[in-house]
Formats: structure tokens, sequence, C-alpha cells
């Protein structure tokens, strides 16, 4: 399995994930349409098209998400006990269809588990990255992780 065990975290670790993802219309419509968000930023061209940012917006719960995603592979796959929290989660540039998003993560901080002898607690910071290096979110995500057998 890809993800990494509770011991094999350190604070400070970098990892820069490798898969990029570009954000298409069809992205967007669907998971609108899937969590049934009516907001017309993200489904009306013409609305969107009077509005400061001229265009339609990408949903900021699917870049949150892809963000999340594109990390698991590196960090949690088949080692995650369960997601304790999402914390600070801020998105400071907006997204649009056609942006190409890359993520990081850093690990903040790391604790054993008072209850679970066979897991740790572990805080990550993601951050998601436009084509033009801007961040487009970033949060806090704090894990319980299971420990090597």
């Amino acid at each position: 399995m890809p993800g990494l065990t509770y011991e094999r975290f350190e604070i400070g670790k970098h990892i820069v994930h490798s898969i990029r993802r570009t954000v298409t219309e069809t992205d967007n419509l669907l998971f609108t349409a899937l969590t049934h968000n009516p907001q017309p930023l993200h489904l009306d061209a013409e609305y969107a098209r009077a509005t400061e940012f001229g265009r339609i917006l990408v949903n900021g719960i699917f870049t949150f998400g892809l963000m999340v995603g594109l990390s698991v592979n590196d960090t949690t796959l088949g080692t995650l006990v369960a997601n304790l929290g999402y914390d600070a989660v801020t998105m400071p540039h907006p997204v649009f269809v056609g942006d190409t998003l890359r993520a990081e993560t850093q690990v903040v901080d790391k604790r054993e588990s008072k209850s679970r002898p066979n897991a740790g607690i572990v805080v990550f910071e993601h951050k998601m990255f436009n084509q033009r290096d801007e961040i487009v979110c970033q949060c806090r995500r704090t894990a319980l992780m299971k420990k090597s057998a």
C-alpha cells in the first residue's frame, strides 16, 4: 500500500504530489449538480459574466475535495483509520474551468493517540496551486493513522 504509517511521518516532511488535474466544465457542472448547489456563479454563464469574475467559477468544494484527493496516494492510502477533522480551510484565489491544479502537503504535527495504542494522529497542511503558482485552496487535516504492525 502506498500510504504511510504513523511512524513514517516526520514533522516538517514536505510532499509534492505528482498527479495534476485540469478542471473541466463537466467536472464543475456534475459536482455542482450532484451536491444540489444552485449557485448561479457555478452554473449560469450569463449570470457569471456580469460578476467581477466575468465567467463561471469552479465550485470551491470540488477544489477542496480534489486537493485532499490528490494527497491520498502519498499519505493515507490504506493507512488511514479516520479523518478527524479539517480546519482553517481558505480559498485565496478563484478556480476557473481550464485551470490546472497541483497539490503539496506538509506534516505540521503528530502525536500518539491516547485511546488507540495501534494508531497515532498526524496533522497535514494541504495546499492547492493553479498553473500560475497561486494558492487556490489550503487546509489543515487531522488524521488518525495506523501504526506499523
